[in-house]
């Protein structure tokens, strides 16, 4: 079996099996393609690798300064790909067994302030722009921060999806895995008098089973949603993505749990959903500072526990 045979089968496999998305599938191979072209060096081929050539590749990727996240991400591919292999009993063990992950510094996602998501949707209102296209981009943006909705998740979401009375929505995520979620009277009535005012008009004589469209009645492009949120914040210091992490930190903020928010997010493992805990524990603290008769400072006149 060729290279280009054991990942084309790989890729189905993803595809197929693992319901994984074309974008997804397409970067593993991608990780993959990089690694038996450091092997073709060699003179070996992606089967008949072992470890040595695989910690070799990891050595040179470190020392080309390629970041230590990005080199987690392609051991993954190459750890999914041998297990593939194995399953599929083209090897006979797997060359990828301990070999350790690159340590990675724990990056906190960048979330906006209540009031810069309020600057925003007041901004959006103001704006010149033609009224119904005023009408969805604040629908739009309104919807992000309330559902933290991944952009290739609003750019897909259909009219059958939305349940405008129950205040919530049917999501399509990662994998085509489908997840309830719910969001605010705010969003409700954006979205609302979008469907009712704005809509119409831009869809005119076109029939699109998708909830946000442009101009001409055709769904929105990911590149579009990314523009209309940048340049609804003064100094475009903003994207979709900070929006779903605003939705997230805003809530574990005022006390929801991580499970809740996992499940809101479409999160697949709760150690992702962990990377807000930071803003718990913030919150744990001053709650505790509040609240325990130690936690607040002693003033001059303050008793002191004796020994």
């Amino acid at each position: 079996m060729s290279n280009q045979q054991a990942l084309y089968a790989f890729v189905s496999y993803l595809k197929v099996e693992k319901g994984l998305s074309p974008l997804t599938a397409l970067a593993y191979e991608g990780d993959l393609l990089q690694l038996a072209e450091f092997l073709e060096l060699k003179s070996r081929s992606l089967l008949c690798a072992t470890r040595p050539d695989l910690l070799a590749f990891l050595e040179q990727l470190t020392a080309n300064r390629v970041e230590s996240r990005s080199r987690a991400r392609k051991l993954s591919a190459i750890r999914h790909f041998y297990k593939f292999l194995l399953l599929d009993k083209r090897i006979k063990s797997d060359p990828t067994l301990n070999i350790e992950s690159p340590r990675q510094w724990k990056v906190l996602p960048k979330s906006l302030a209540v009031s810069d998501i309020d600057e925003m949707l007041a901004r959006e209102q103001a704006k010149p722009q033609h009224p119904a296209l005023a009408l969805r981009n604040r629908a739009l943006l309104e919807l992000l921060y309330a559902t933290g909705m991944r952009v290739s998740e609003i750019v897909n979401l259909r009219l059958e999806d939305l349940d405008l009375a129950g205040s919530k929505a049917i999501v399509r995520g990662k994998g085509d895995k489908e997840r309830l979620v719910p969001f605010g009277v705010s969003a409700q009535k954006r979205l609302q008098a979008y469907l009712r005012d704005a809509r119409p008009q831009l869809c005119r004589a076109r029939r699109s089973p998708l909830v946000f469209v442009d101009r001409n009645g055709t769904g929105l492009t990911r590149e579009r949603v990314w523009r209309i949120v940048r340049e609804s914040k003064l100094d475009r210091k903003a994207s979709p993505h900070m929006l779903r992490h605003s939705c997230a930190t805003h809530m574990v903020g005022n006390g929801a749990d991580l499970r809740t928010v996992q499940t809101i997010l479409g999160h697949a493992d709760i150690s992702t959903t962990q990377v807000y805990t930071h803003v718990a524990l913030d919150r744990l603290k001053e709650v505790y500072k509040r609240h325990h008769p130690r936690g607040r400072k002693l003033g001059g006149g303050g008793q002191r526990e004796s020994a």
